[in-house]
């Protein structure tokens, strides 16, 4: 060994006995460190036990499918009051506990069908959903109000589906007259953690009593509900202190929620999640606000959400 390695050996085995002290100190703070990472998704856990699935995605939302499975069951209008039966789709696995539940009313004239694309889209991403027929297709906004609220009431009351539901995680979606139904809901029922109406059309233009979080989505071609006199109005006229949207459809009618639609599944899920399972990890994909493209002709709102 050289006389320098041996200089430089002497101060290191001295440094080495000297750190000793040191070092058991920190074994004892990292294992207090990892002993707190270790509680920390049980913490998450506690502060948020409604999420459900995996961490989402821009992919995960646009599937046509998230990751659970779906089943469904009729419901028959013999067998309810307050609505005209529909299909309830559910989360085949009850391993992740009670989901939240969203009833979805047509539109004028129309039926359940209409409207059925949702159902196991949104079940997929975890949630209990039920497609109403109205109990006339001639029914009011006021009427299917009443009949989106009388589906929650089955669905957590009454339903063969009810223990899967967490019934203070509720919300609200519909198209057309069914979309100012949805506002009429809302307007009744506070306590509803999420509403979306669907290009909707009401006569009522002005909803300052609305308490719960709604998505307003219109379309730029819309002909029947056209959103200079319906959807604009209605997202405008909502408490300026609400978490609330408004997301205007690129190159779209009246009828575009009649079909599977990439761009009203992605921010429906997203809203639904941020607001009935009070998962933020969605809110990425609504604040900062989205901006205009292909699909998006406009989109307003406020962020970051306070609810």
């Amino acid at each position: 060994m050289s006389a320098g390695a041996a200089r430089s050996s002497g101060p290191a085995t001295r440094g080495k006995a000297g750190f000793r002290p040191l070092l058991a100190g920190l074994a004892a703070f990292l294992a207090v460190g990892g002993f707190t990472t270790a509680m920390t998704p049980g913490a998450e856990a506690a502060v948020n036990p409604y999420e459900r699935g995996p961490a989402p995605t821009v992919s995960s939302i646009e599937a046509a499918r998230g990751s659970y499975a779906v089943s469904q069951t009729t419901v028959s209008s013999l067998s309810v009051t307050g609505f005209g039966g529909g299909t309830v789709y559910y989360p085949t696995s009850t391993a992740d506990g009670t989901f939240g539940a969203v009833v979805i009313s047509p539109g004028y004239t129309a039926s359940q069908s209409s409207i059925a694309w949702l159902g196991p889209r949104l079940a997929s991403q975890g949630f209990v959903v039920l497609t109403i027929d109205t109990l006339t297709t001639l029914d009011q906004p006021d009427s299917r109000g009443r009949q989106l609220l009388a589906g929650l009431d089955y669905l957590t009351g009454r339903s063969a589906v009810r223990a899967r539901i967490d019934s203070s995680r509720l919300g609200v979606m519909g198209h057309s007259m069914g979309g100012g139904g949805t506002l009429e809901a809302a307007k009744s029922r506070p306590s509803l953690q999420a509403a979306i109406p669907l290009t909707g059309w009401n006569l009522d233009k002005s909803w300052p009593e609305i308490k719960t979080p709604t998505l307003v989505i219109g379309a730029d071609g819309d002909s029947v509900a056209p959103v200079a006199s319906h959807s604009e109005p209605f997202y405008e006229s909502l408490p300026g202190s609400l978490d609330k949207a408004y997301l205007e459809l690129n190159g779209a009618t009246h009828f575009t929620p009649n079909t599977s639609n990439t761009t009203i599944a992605k921010y429906s899920v997203a809203w639904l999640k941020r607001f009935i399972d009070n998962d933020t990890r969605y809110e990425q994909f609504l604040c900062p606000l989205p901006r205009p493209g292909l699909t998006i002709e406009e989109y307003r709102g406020n962020c970051p959400h306070v609810s």
